[in-house]
């Protein structure tokens, strides 16, 4: 399996998120999954949940030094009101380790909010995890099961880009198996998901989706058997189970299907997750750590069924931009040109429909910034090239499926049953797995309701 000639026959990687490691009770039941699976030896944790929150205000600039005490004193209460159900001896030992990262904490806040920096940002980021990580060892060891923290920085090495780091993934192989790997014979090793170490040690964080990402590049550098992702949803449905009650539970997937769905905005999963596990082949497992029992959805790469119509997903604020020029009519390097001028701005463009002499052009904007610098810097750019129409307020309905570029009759069906809808974009044909349009965002709850009444019933 390794070059160590380790006996790990059956190795699972096991992730847990923010409610699934919220309080101690959470904490408890995720133990007890660990302890009735012993295949799972190495568990990522992401932050408590609401920690992160707290840490992404604190990482801002110009924050009040009274506002910053009172972030640091409702952090340090989520931690303190797990550790408080430790016997006491260990409650103290806990707390002297949480209480001294939270110094460290307020010195870095103390720092950022006089000079902002991104490296001080990822720094901040990264203490919900190293929080979290310490007590859910202590949790694991409370009802017998050998836990061990492990700081993650040994092994996960990342360039300097802040905020969204590259991890250097020859060198993740090479410092796993020889550091992590002979841990996991004896032991269950606990770790940060989200966060890594850059040539200088200084911190970074993987950014948006980072914990699960984290999970899956070491299932992949410890030639994992299985990667499973425990959350507070039963697995993956047909939609968003808050639209619609309909909404049904899916047992297994396929990989393609399963990036399509996190691509197009089902949450359950972070796109970039399922990439380590595509390439070595490594099933994942989603299911909710308040319901095990329930079990959850299977991704894979071949299943039994191929449905035409797998689910319908949801991206809410996008942005429509129409660029529009008779002089790009029968000429080349005009479409060069409106991208050069996206990328200087580090813009991601998502879909593109042309005509003669327009582009329609969408940008996913989950946090708002792309709204602003669209609205500004960019279009006054454009504007020396074309004319330049900004939209905002849509979102992104995408029905996803198999054959779905060839299949007769599914655009007619899926129109239909939403002809009183006003469609501002289609995009069809470029892959077999989905289509995708946009649609107010006032609209987009009852589209995808419809939707599913119609291919699902």
């Amino acid at each position: 399996m390794n070059s160590n000639n380790l006996s790990l026959p059956s190795l699972t990687v096991a992730k847990f998120g923010g409610t699934s490691v919220a309080d101690y009770t959470a904490m408890l039941r995720c133990a007890n999954i660990i302890k009735n699976d012993p295949s799972v030896r190495l568990v990522v944790v992401s932050a408590s949940a609401g920690v992160t929150n707290h840490l992404v205000r604190l990482g801002q600039e110009n924050v009040p030094q009274e506002e910053q005490e009172s972030i640091i004193a409702s952090i340090a209460s989520i931690q303190l009101n797990i550790t408080q159900n430790f016997p006491t001896e260990i409650e103290q030992s806990l707390n002297l380790s949480i209480h001294e990262l939270l110094d460290e904490l307020a010195n870095i806040a103390l720092s950022q909010s006089n000079q902002y920096s991104a490296k001080n940002a990822d720094a901040i980021l990264s203490f919900g995890e190293q929080f979290s990580s310490r007590i859910f060892a202590q949790v694991l060891r409370s009802i017998d099961v050998a836990g061990e923290y492990f700081n993650v920085q040994q092994v996960m090495k990342t360039n300097s880009l802040y905020g969204k780091a590259v991890v250097d993934e020859q060198q993740l192989k090479q410092s796993s198996q020889s550091l992590l790997l002979p841990k996991l014979t004896d032991k269950v090793i606990v770790t940060q998901g989200f966060i890594g170490e850059d040539g200088l040690g200084n911190t970074t964080t993987l950014g948006r989706g980072g914990s699960d990402y984290s999970a899956a590049l070491l299932a992949e550098a410890l030639d994992s058997e299985r990667l499973a992702i425990w959350t507070d949803v039963v697995g993956i449905f047909t939609t968003d189970p808050r639209i619609t009650s309909q909404a049904k539970a899916i047992k297994e997937i396929s990989f393609g299907e399963a990036a399509e769905m996190a691509t197009f905005g089902a949450k359950i999963l972070h796109p970039a997750t399922l990439i380590p596990a595509m390439r070595c082949n490594i099933p994942v497992f989603v299911g909710s750590s308040k319901e095990p029992e329930k079990g959850g959805t299977q991704i894979k790469k071949q299943v039994e069924s191929t449905p035409t119509y797998r689910s319908i997903a949801l991206r809410r604020e996008q942005t429509l931009v129409t660029v529009k020029s008779p002089a790009m009519l029968h000429a080349s390097g005009f479409l060069a040109q409106v991208f050069s001028i996206l990328a200087k701005y580090e813009l991601s463009v998502d879909l593109v429909t042309t005509s003669e002499i327009s582009v329609a052009l969408t940008f996913d904007n989950p946090s708002g910034s792309t709204q602003a610098l669209i609205t500004t810097s960019v279009v006054e750019e454009l504007e020396q090239l074309c004319e330049v129409t900004v939209e905002h307020g849509l979102s992104l309905v995408a029905v996803i499926g198999n054959g779905l570029n060839c299949a007769k009759g599914i655009g007619q069906t899926i129109f239909e049953t939403i002809n009183e809808t006003n469609i501002r974009l289609i995009c069809h044909g470029a892959s077999s797995n989905n289509l995708c349009f946009l649609v107010s965002e006032r609209d987009a709850n009852g589209v995808v309701e419809k939707l599913h009444n119609t291919l699902f019933a």
